[in-house]
């Protein structure tokens, strides 16, 4: 079974817009914590939790209690997306008579805690699990805690009953993002090392620094650190949970207050505050243009492509770009999926299969069984019959559908049908299975105008960029409507591929940066523009976003 990586990526999408329209609407709440668990969130929802939205009390379910009870929202989101309720009833958040208060409340059925008091989650998680234990039921009991609510003593006797009962059905996880109201936690009552000065990214990147882990462990927890925002890094880390035996699981998650939205992120003031009208269009638009960058290992050495692999999770890649050549649909051969199983227990990062082999619909399980997470086949050699049955078995193994076309192929119309619930689409910007080809120009008309289609027909996923990107085209392509960017030589073909990765980054920053500020000036003009960058506080965000702004003559 896949990694379901696609399909979660985008419930938590939904679920952070949700958030955001839910807490402007109410004038109130917690979008900075909401954000920073999304990830965990959306993690258990769509892969782990067991659960029934239209029985909330099933005797069987898995139990998810949120003892940062401020963070409603983040959880209100996603029993919304998961079935519970109408989305739209998000829209009476904090309101009278609403069962979807300022915190959690039991009278929303799905719901297993008031989190109001901070602090008590856990203990209330520890009753529950020992009496599942008791009853000999197999349900599993999972607990969201927070940092800044660490500061509490009841944390740490909970820490040590669980233990001592070896609660090995109880998982929990700390949102490390290190704010709580007042300020940054290590100012306030350190679970690290004392931050010295405003900058928390030291916290975060420095592994140096973290005791947090230590201290569980000395309370007897089987410890899993993590970073809070992978979703492959979060899945192994569930499963692991459920598979230890004898004591409790605390996973780590280093996580970023306000996730996904540069103004928010790592942001003391958005812990608790709801986001202005105009500012929601372009916040979602944010939301929306969220990217991903894939090496593709090809691109290194083909005789040792266990080190490449290597690479690219020390370069921090989000996902990692196989290319399956056959000889035969293009003229050269790479490997098969023999070559993708011996590569898997290498990493969880998500492997991006994208098969150039002719008869795909033969082969596709034999990429499944692999261990690939997302799977893309080319136009040319599918017909609407072969590649609904190559969608529908996908889908069933919870592994990402793609389809690629060709730099001289158009999507064909056959596949309009199967938009709505397909994940990726790759458009080649050089010949496939051809070395050395430079991107070809044309490609980012043909982008531009394959995003507009793609909307119109409610199509949710990633448009990948596939060939010849680099750090002088890669921003165009982003503005094209690229979401996921496949670099060969451009990173893989570098010494220090980390590096690499960090300018493609970069890079697409900037352009994102400035779409933004185009549409604040569109939407408000220099007053709205100059309102969006005045939001930037942290970091050297807001000297870069006046740079771009002065440059387009917006302020």
């Amino acid at each position: 079974m896949g990694l379901n990586y696609y399909q979660i990526k985008k419930n938590i999408l939904r679920a952070r817009k949700l958030v955001i329209k839910s807490t402007n609407l109410a004038g109130s709440g917690h979008p900075g914590g909401s954000f920073s668990m999304a990830e965990i969130l959306g993690c258990l929802f769509y892969k782990h939790l067991k659960f029934d939205p239209s029985n909330p009390s099933w005797e069987d379910r898995d139990r998810l209690v949120l003892s940062k009870g401020h963070a409603a929202p983040g959880l209100f989101s996603n029993m919304a997306v998961a079935g519970y309720f109408p989305e739209t009833e998000l829209e009476t958040l904090r309101k009278f008579g609403s069962k979807l208060q300022g915190h959690p409340d039991l009278k929303c059925p799905g719901v297993e805690f008031c989190g109001g008091s901070l602090g008590t989650g856990l203990s209330y998680s520890i009753g529950i699990a020992l009496a599942a234990k008791i009853d000999n039921k197999n349900h599993h009991i999972y607990t969201i805690i927070g940092d800044g609510e660490s500061d509490e003593g009841q944390v740490w006797e909970a820490a040590m009953t669980a233990s001592k009962y070896k609660l090995d059905n109880l998982t929990a996880f700390l949102d490390r993002n290190f704010i709580q109201q007042d300020s940054y936690t290590e100012k306030v009552m350190p679970l690290d090392k004392n931050l010295e000065g405003d900058n928390i990214s030291e916290m975060w990147k420095d592994a140096s620094r973290w005791k947090t882990g230590d201290k569980w462990r000395s309370f007897g927890w089987n410890v899993i650190e993590i970073d809070g925002h992978r979703i492959e890094q979060l899945n192994s880390a569930i499963a692991k949970a459920n598979a230890t035996k004898g004591v409790p699981t605390m996973v780590i998650c280093r996580t970023i207050k306000g996730k996904a939205v540069e103004h928010m992120e790592d942001n003391p003031q958005w812990h608790g505050k709801a986001p202005d009208s105009d500012i929601v269009p372009l916040i979602n638009l944010e939301l929306d243009s969220q990217f991903m960058i894939a090496p593709s290992i090809i691109a290194g050495d083909m005789t040792n492509l266990e080190n490449e692999v290597k690479r690219c999770v020390n370069g921090r890649a989000d996902y990692i770009h196989l290319d399956v050549m056959d000889g035969q649909f293009v003229p050269t051969k790479t490997f098969d999926h023999n070559k993708i199983k011996e590569l898997r227990p290498l990493t969880v990062i998500p492997f991006d299969s994208h098969l150039m082999i002719s008869e795909p619909v033969k082969h596709v399980k034999d990429y499944v069984e692999a261990g690939s997470d997302i799977i893309t086949v080319h136009a040319e050699v599918c017909d609407e019959s072969s590649f609904g049955e190559i969608h529908d078995l996908l889908k069933q193994n919870q592994v990402g559908v793609g389809l690629a076309i060709n730099p001289d192929t158009d999507l064909p119309e056959w596949s309009y049908k199967f938009l709505p619930t397909l994940d990726q689409i790759i458009v080649m910007s050089v010949v496939p299975g051809k070395s050395g080809q430079k991107y070809i120009p044309e490609t980012h008309e043909k982008m531009a105008k394959l995003s507009s289609i793609l909307n119109e027909r409610k199509f949710t996923g990633y448009i990948e960029a596939d060939g010849g990107v680099n750090l002088e085209n890669i921003g165009s392509c982003f503005e094209d409507g690229a979401r996921a960017f496949v670099g060969g030589s451009a990173i893989i073909g570098q010494t220090d591929v980390r590096a690499a990765i960090r300018e493609f980054r970069e890079q697409v920053l900037q352009s994102r940066r400035r779409i933004l500020i185009e549409k604040a000036h569109h939407l408000g003009g220099s007053e709205l523009a100059n309102k969006w960058i005045g939001l930037h506080i942290v970091g050297k965000k807001k000297d870069q976003l006046i740079k771009i702004a002065k440059e387009e003559n917006l302020i």
